[in-house]
């Protein structure tokens, strides 16, 4: 089966292309800041420098290898389920599907490994350029040398590898049960894991308001609480989507149309598939309301009390600036990928459409008003998320609520972010894919 899984990469690196640019990013993220790790344990390194490039590497490289999985698990399942036929053709002609399991596996094992090996050259570049970034704020002395060194390489090649291996067997595992007729996927194991991720991050985000205003740890547990939010809040999003499509479908058919009804239809049939795109949309959303605005909040207290910054103050919103780029820039990738893959792979279905009487405008508006929906569902539950970590960390350092200094502003703005990757995406490769005349995109079958 993995000379099976070599041949389906060699014919097929289209399919695998959104996969590898996952496993790319994650890597030279993971590598970039791990490569700190290296650089404060060479010798002659001061205690102060040595602290500030180890704790930007241990939040960062914590927040990494979770955004790592999600992006690999969005991507590869969305892939997965595209190769429904191919893996029902594979389990009648006697493939088990212990061995399906072991092909898919084999082939994001060689992607994700080929993906970090990649990402090395440029994690030195960045992590360069990170340390430069570093000794310009003051946080490590200008003397400092850069070292990438085994922590970074082995932490950045065996995480990609990892998450790549991992998601792609919970995948294909649900794919090979779903072409089943006897046994049916219960997904308790994703639902213990949504759970969990609930009750831990609203223990977390609780924990804030056990805390000191001053403690420099206090933004810690409130951001971890909406990350972990933000995640349960990821993992049940087919039934997010669900309710909220009951909610708001009819007035979605009454404004859009045909368009809406279109829109509504496909949705409740497909909302388990969307789950990759909204996963990233609620991760963005949550994490960078959260961080941005208690951030936000924290320099507005440093100047209300008269007060410079510190050291650990300018390296703690470095830090949280650093993140937010990071987060908006590897989850607009994560997101696009999957759009992009999830609309290029509807051409035959937007052929049927148009055979059936839609026009295409009528489908361009149906993959809008798609796109609308699923960007209000990630912003709502992205926003939630956040609003939990920040409204805990607002009150314990300014008894306040809310953030009092700050209005809508940053929060439009990552809507705003959120909505151009979703609209811009799924129109733009819903435009390219009804070029293809629909008799033909109906008659042939799309081999990625």
């Amino acid at each position: 089966m993995f000379a099976l899984a070599m041949s389906s990469v060699r014919q097929r690196p289209g399919r695998f292309v959104a996969t590898l640019l996952s496993a790319f990013l994650g890597a030279a993220i993971i590598m970039t800041f791990n490569s700190l790790h290296d650089t404060a344990g060479a010798r002659g390194v001061d205690d102060v420098s040595a602290e500030s490039m180890s704790t930007a590497a241990a939040v960062v490289g914590g927040y990494g290898s979770l955004l790592v999985f999600f992006a690999i698990a969005s991507t590869l399942t969305v892939n997965v389920r595209q190769r429904g036929e191919e893996i029902s053709l594979l389990r009648s002609t006697g493939a088990t599907p212990g061995q399906i399991k072991r092909m898919v596996v084999g082939e994001s094992a060689v992607v994700g490994v080929v993906g970090a090996v990649l990402a090395v050259v440029p994690a030195m570049f960045a992590g360069r350029a990170l340390l430069g970034m570093f000794q310009d704020s003051g946080q490590v002395a200008v003397g400092v040398e850069y070292v990438f060194g085994t922590v970074a390489l082995v932490s950045g090649v065996s995480i990609a590898l990892l998450a790549s291996v991992g998601a792609a067997f919970l995948a294909v595992r649900r794919a090979t049960k779903a072409s089943s007729a006897v046994r049916k996927p219960t997904g308790r194991g994703r639902k213990f894991a949504g759970y969990g991720a609930l009750a831990a991050g609203t223990a977390s985000a609780l924990t804030t308001l056990a805390l000191d205003g001053t403690d420099p740890m206090a933004m810690a547990p409130a951001a971890y609480g909406a990350i972990l939010l933000a995640v349960g809040f990821a993992v049940f999003s087919p039934v997010l989507l669900r309710a909220l499509l009951g909610r708001l479908g009819r007035p979605i058919e009454i404004l859009a149309g045909p368009s809406g009804y279109l829109t509504v239809h496909n949705m409740r049939r497909r909302a388990a598939e969307l789950a990759g795109v909204l996963m990233p949309l609620i991760l963005f959303t949550g994490m960078a309301t959260a961080t941005l605005y208690m951030q936000a909040v924290e320099s507005d207290a440093i100047k209300a009390s008269g007060l410079t910054k510190s050291v650990e103050d300018k390296n703690l919103e470095t830090l949280n600036l650093v993140v937010v780029g990071i987060i908006v820039v590897f989850s607009c990738v994560v997101l696009i990928n999957s759009l992009y893959a999830a609309t290029s792979y509807r051409r035959r279905e937007f052929g049927q459409h148009r055979l059936a009487g839609a026009t295409p405008g009528q489908v361009l508006g149906m993959v809008g008003c798609e796109g609308l929906v699923l960007t209000v569902t990630g912003v709502l539950f992205g926003t939630a998320a956040g609003l939990a970590g920040i409204v805990p960390f607002t009150y314990v350092r300014t008894d306040e609520i809310l953030p009092v200094g700050q209005g809508l502003g940053i929060w439009l703005g990552i809507v705003a972010v959120a909505a151009a990757a979703t609209l811009v995406t799924s129109l733009g490769t819903a435009h390219r894919t009804l070029r293809t005349p629909a008799v033909r995109a109906v008659a042939v079958t799309v081999a990625a």
